[in-house]
């Protein structure tokens, strides 16, 4: 059993496509891709932590159903964009604004939003987020775990933390 993050999934939001320029010629192809590359990594028996901002736009029969077509044992923490289907859906395990897990021997603080601090930063605690859309330039031990910087798929916490070594030694 794997774990993963992933965050600012947007499925069903126009804007994306125009403000975020994903490169998908329309949101039916853009919310196709996104749940098949999911279901590409994710298996049935995997946890997925997603960290907000999943659907906007679809009526709440859709919005279930696409939450409901993701494979894994799914969180949400919640995001700006989360409205009352998204809260409601029957598939998320557990629905909060903030998380701290352990995952791998590392301690994570988990939220939609990235911190400027965090619980026990100065002890190795790594903070997960989305909102930023891969723009932010991240801090010390924070990544940000949004579709868009993770070439639209949910990402395990060994990749997170071993691509930042591979771009600080090259």
């Amino acid at each position: 059993m794997t774990t993963y993050f992933t965050s600012d999934t947007h499925f069903g939001d126009p804007r994306v496509l125009r403000i975020d320029r994903r490169p998908f010629p329309d949101l039916a192809t853009h919310d196709a891709a996104l749940v098949a590359n999911w279901n590409a990594v994710v298996a049935p028996e995997d946890t997925v932590w997603h960290l907000g901002d999943v659907a906007l736009g679809p009526p709440p029969e859709r919005v279930q159903a696409l939450i409901a077509g993701l494979n894994g044992q799914k969180h949400l923490i919640v995001g700006n964009n989360d409205g009352p289907a998204t809260l409601g859906a029957d598939s998320w395990l557990s629905v909060a604004h903030y998380a701290e897990i352990d995952v791998e021997g590392t301690h994570l603080v988990l939220c939609h939003y990235a911190f400027r601090t965090w619980n026990r930063m100065a002890r190795g605690v790594v903070n997960l987020h989305g909102h930023s859309h891969g723009k932010l330039k991240p801090v010390t031990r924070q990544y940000d775990v949004g579709v868009d910087a993770w070439e639209f798929r949910p990402v395990t916490l060994e990749t997170i933390l071993s691509t930042r070594r591979r771009r600080a030694v090259t």
